[in-house]
């Protein structure tokens, strides 16, 4: 086969695969090494004394039936910062509002800010209790 090294290239070239899929047919090795052109192989291709292996295993990797993209992924992030701000906010307009109606003095209101800085209150409703129930000083 060494002098049909270089027509198995040749051959792999012209069909399109690897040149461990040619194959030649062991009776007409001398028509081989005559061929000399592209179109020399394609003939012989057609005409069966040039073949190419067939492949192994499976054709091909099977679609998959469930997308799982980045938009698909279907999960509620927590943002902690942001959840916090939102609440930090609603409790200082509503403390704001209670200053300002004179419910709450000064210094009840410092002291109402530096707890809510602090994460004290979990909701806007566990704020008035805390206010309704005479633990401010």
């Amino acid at each position: 086969m060494m002098g049909l090294e270089k027509r198995k290239e040749l051959a792999a070239k012209v069909l399109g695969v690897g040149k461990n899929k040619i194959l030649f047919s062991e009776a007409r090795l001398s028509d081989i090494k005559e061929a000399i052109t592209k179109q020399d192989i394609r003939d012989m291709y057609a005409e069966g004394i040039i073949m190419i292996k067939s492949a192994k295993g499976r054709k091909k990797k099977e679609k998959r039936t469930t997308k799982r993209g980045p938009g698909k992924i279907k999960m509620t992030v927590r943002n902690p910062k942001r959840e916090y701000i939102i609440l930090v906010r609603k409790f200082r307009r509503y403390i704001g509002e209670l200053r300002k109606q004179g419910k709450v003095s000064e210094e009840q209101y410092r002291d109402l800010r530096k707890k809510i800085k602090a994460k004290m209150f979990k909701s806007k409703a566990n704020l008035k209790d805390f206010i309704s129930g005479g633990k401010l000083k």
